[in-house]
């Protein structure tokens, strides 16, 4: 039997996310995404469901691969307009009490400063609800919309986020000792200088001299995603991340992914147990499994092949609007290279023609696409969870919110009453609801050995 699962939405500030042309379809509202009560009314939604997390992509760019121009993206909505993943949490937040945000968030175009304080600023605001997934980037428009001539080579990437990680770890863990903050009415001081650090980096990437201006935050540092498939970004998240949402069609292949990366974090001195691994999945679920058939036959007409086409040009780096260029070797690709792999016609995804991917990608952006009442759904995701090692899934939508409205009327019923979901939130922070432990990172964590002075495990107490 599977271990109880962790369950995140997974959503983006944008139209079309992982399922291009459903925009279309009459029940569908992803267009109301520019207004806040559209975000607020999700998350209530969650978190009647007792759902862990809304997992909020970004991309900074516009899929500008296919056909060498951004025409399509833009007709079909494929993650453009988007908005802004970070200014929407904050209402959400204050409109719950217990579901948790992990925001996208690309370093390759960040201040290392400014973002250290964006993000305890939402770690203060959220009560310690916040995580951060951890991208570098994989489009050339992107890179270019933020001033470079191009996107940096992939490996090169990777040194530079070690390099950034270092540099967040010394403003969130080191810069503030966790007695710093006195807050003494009677002797006229709210912060301890001698126990305010600055943090002094010189390094390739990088020159950073100064102190970080939030004081500690609930969790310190945010709870850390990361999603590379590469050799580097699995070497990566062995040492930084602590939960990893992985892709893929094949439950061996994985399993043997899972494994891996659990690998990793141990020759990084940490234990198997530190990485919580989240699958990407699409759940179409109704009372029966005719009535999710029948939904799902609904959706499929609605499915544009040429948005799916310039989604996965964009991930790939590679033009499927040109089928000569298609068997390029996925070795080749500066975007992401997992996906190229996987969605190289005769590559490990087995995709034999442009059609095959189109339909692949078309619903729930290349996972499993998952069909039944709550039973048949139920079996399949604990089928994936004990085959792969998997601790949760992020479940994409298909339609919005009807998806996750499915999913909270249908599926968690049958998944609580199997002893596969909670009933009811733990109390605490982010980290402390995922782990069953403290509220700041584990020791052995490359972060933990930026601390200064006294390390308690939760914020101490000050003079009122």
């Amino acid at each position: 039997m599977a271990r109880e699962l962790q369950l995140n939405a997974f959503a983006m500030n944008c139209v079309g996310h992982q399922s291009h042309g459903m925009w279309r379809h009459p029940r569908d509202n992803s267009a109301d995404y520019k207004h806040t009560d559209h975000w607020v009314e999700l998350a209530k939604l969650l978190e009647r469901g007792k759902f862990d997390g809304l997992f909020l992509a970004d991309v900074v760019g516009v899929y500008d691969v296919y056909g060498g121009s951004p025409e399509t993206a833009l007709r079909e909505a494929v993650q453009v307009p988007a908005n802004d993943p970070l200014l929407i949490i904050p209402s959400m937040a204050q409109a719950t009490k217990h579901l948790a945000f992990a925001a996208t968030v690309n370093l390759s175009h960040e201040p290392p400063l400014p973002f250290a304080r964006r993000m305890s600023t939402l770690d203060h605001m959220t009560d310690g609800r916040i995580g951060w997934n951890i991208v570098t980037g994989y489009l050339d428009s992107g890179a270019k919309g933020a001033g470079a001539g191009k996107q940096v080579a992939h490996d090169i990437r990777y040194d530079i986020a070690e390099e950034f990680m270092d540099i967040q770890y010394g403003f969130w863990e080191g810069s503030w000792e966790e007695d710093a903050l006195r807050r003494d009415r009677e002797a006229g001081v709210f912060t301890d200088p001698a126990k305010v650090h600055r943090v002094v980096h010189d390094g390739e990437y990088f020159r950073v001299n100064g102190v970080h201006l939030c004081e500690p935050s609930p969790q310190r540092t945010p709870v850390l995603y990361q999603a590379g498939s590469s050799s580097k970004g699995m070497a990566f998240a062995g040492r930084h991340a602590e939960c990893v949402f992985v892709g893929g069609n094949s439950r061996s292949k994985m399993a043997a992914d899972v494994a891996k990366l659990r690998g990793l974090a141990v020759e990084a001195g940490r234990a198997p147990t530190d990485l919580k691994v989240f699958a990407l999945a699409t759940v179409i679920t109704a009372p029966t499994d005719e009535e999710a058939q029948a939904k799902y036959e609904d959706y499929k007409a609605y499915v544009s092949k040429a948005g799916a086409l310039a989604l996965m040009s964009g991930w790939t780096g590679i033009d499927f609007s040109k089928p000569e260029l298609v068997s390029a070797s996925a070795a080749t690709s500066n975007a992401i290279q997992g996906a190229a792999a996987a969605f190289t016609p005769g590559g490990p995804g087995q995709h034999r023609d442009l059609d095959s991917i189109a339909q692949s990608v078309g619903l729930g952006g290349g996972g499993p696409v998952l069909v039944g009442g709550p039973k048949r759904v139920a079996d399949e995701l604990e089928a994936w969870a004990t085959e792969a090692d998997l601790d949760g899934f992020n479940f994409a939508y298909v339609i919005m919110p009807e998806t996750f409205s499915d999913i909270v009327e249908h599926l968690v019923p049958e998944l609580q009453r199997r002893g596969l979901f909670k009933k009811d939130y733990a109390e605490g922070t982010y980290r402390e609801k995922l782990f069953g432990r403290g509220p700041r990172l584990e020791t052995n964590h490359p972060g933990a050995a930026k601390r200064r002075g006294k390390t308690a495990a939760s914020p101490a107490k000050v003079n009122a």
